[in-house]
């Protein structure tokens, strides 16, 4: 992909016919799982489309100048004019070729996707995620020269990746980069020898025949699987949040703090990873304001104090978000305070959520047993109800989720599974 800047975006983009252009970050895990799903599909489209793409962070006035408020983000120009919706976030492939109609006549596109042809790839054991469960069963399967493919629809490292630092990781004495521990975790695991098929669409898995399909077209056949596809944060569900997300709305501290240097920003949610994350942001934003519906911190006493000792931030408790609107460059929220019923608007340069997390579950149907919050039920070995499926890491049930919990499962489940191979 040809790489500009926003002096060329005139020439390049607005007098250059159909261009997909992508606004990417450095230390920004999304970003990094998207350029293999954009570099593949030029490939297929270099004779229709142009694929752009600019650095974010070194190009910031053209990205506020067109409203680009998050990594990544995709535009879609066609004779200088955007002509769809634009993507941004974790992207999958299949929205980018969604998208990429409004350039082209479907027949065309459909033609193109249609050449590509279908491959079968048999290994002993697929993991399905990337975080430090699975990184960890992937470490523990190779070693034990057990053919192993670690799938993810990111980069590797999971939520970890994007946690500004952990100081509770056993071996280290100050705390790490989150981004560094899970690099490491990674290289350590590929350096082994297990095959990675990262930054994919996981188009659909049976657990039955143990067969998963990625990008539409390659059919991974397996004889043990390992779901470690780990959890995602939870969406508010109010008016304006998908409109606006990647657009003044953030799920990810360490992907877009950076661009509210002096501003001011709203975090939603009152848990460790809101109170946390808003110490993380403080270092850039002038002003934070913290909404939450309880009348208390549910974090950690630790972070309370760091955040009750910034003088940055301020928070209004017992009060919900009700509505997420735009105003130009600013933001809105509309919030109501529960114990009056009074609606409010907070006017802001961002927001970010924080509201807790779900298991990442919706490839797999109903065949699996739940407990009752929706996590995976394993035994002791990390098999669940389903013959030759395991699970491990934060999407199984258990009481405590935590970096080291999530590497423990991983290795009873990699010990089971070379046994029975064995």
């Amino acid at each position: 992909m040809k790489e500009i800047t926003a002096n060329e975006f005139e020439q390049e983009v607005l007098k250059g016919g159909k261009v997909l252009l992508d606004f990417y970050s450095t230390e920004c895990p999304p970003c990094e799982a998207l350029f293999p799903k954009l570099e593949s599909l030029e490939k297929l489209f270099v004779h229709d489309i142009k694929f752009m793409k600019i650095f974010r962070q070194g190009n910031r006035d053209l990205a506020d100048k067109l409203g680009v408020k998050g990594s990544p983000t995709l535009l879609f120009f066609e004779n200088g004019e955007e002509v769809c919706s634009r993507l941004s976030g974790g992207i999958k492939r299949k929205e980018i070729i969604r998208d990429l109609r409004h350039l082209m006549d479907k027949k065309q596109i459909d033609s193109i996707m249609n050449s590509v042809k279908p491959t079968v790839t048999h290994t002993d054991v697929a993991i399905l995620g990337a975080g430090p469960g699975g990184l960890t069963a992937g470490l523990y399967l190779c070693q034990a020269k057990i053919d192993t493919t670690l799938i993810d629809i990111a980069l590797p490292g999971g939520n970890v990746s994007t946690t500004h630092m952990v100081s509770n990781y056993p071996g280290f004495i100050d705390p790490q980069p989150g981004y560094m521990l899970s690099h490491n975790m990674s290289e350590q695991t590929k350096k082994c020898g297990t095959v990675y098929k990262v930054a994919v669409d996981v188009t659909k898995v049976d657990l039955l025949k143990k067969e998963i399909i990625i990008d539409e077209f390659e059919t991974i056949k397996a004889k043990k699987i390992i779901i470690a596809t780990g959890t995602s944060p939870n969406r508010l569900g109010i008016p304006g949040e998908l409109e606006f997300k990647g657009q003044g709305i953030s799920y990810c501290a360490t992907c877009d703090a950076k661009y509210f240097v002096d501003k001011e920003v709203v975090v939603i949610g009152g848990g460790n990873s809101a109170i946390e994350e808003a110490d993380f942001i403080s270092k850039f934003a002038s002003r934070i304001t913290i909404v939450h519906q309880f009348d208390k911190l549910q974090a950690n006493k630790l972070a309370q104090e760091k955040a009750f000792n910034n003088p940055k931030i301020s928070f209004m408790f017992e009060h919900e978000p009700r509505a997420f609107q735009k105003d130009g460059d600013k933001m809105l929220v509309e919030i109501e305070d529960l114990k009056t019923k009074e609606m409010k608007t907070l006017r802001s340069d961002g927001i970010f959520v924080f509201i807790g997390l779900k298991p990442n579950l919706e490839l797999f149907g109903k065949a699996l047993e739940l407990d009752q919050w929706g996590y995976i039920k394993t035994n002791e070995d990390m098999q669940t109800n389903v013959e030759g499926v395991y699970a491990v890491g934060d999407v199984g049930s258990k009481k405590y989720r935590q970096i080291t919990t999530a590497i423990a499962d991983g290795t009873i489940a990699a010990i089971a599974i070379t046994k029975e191979i064995d």
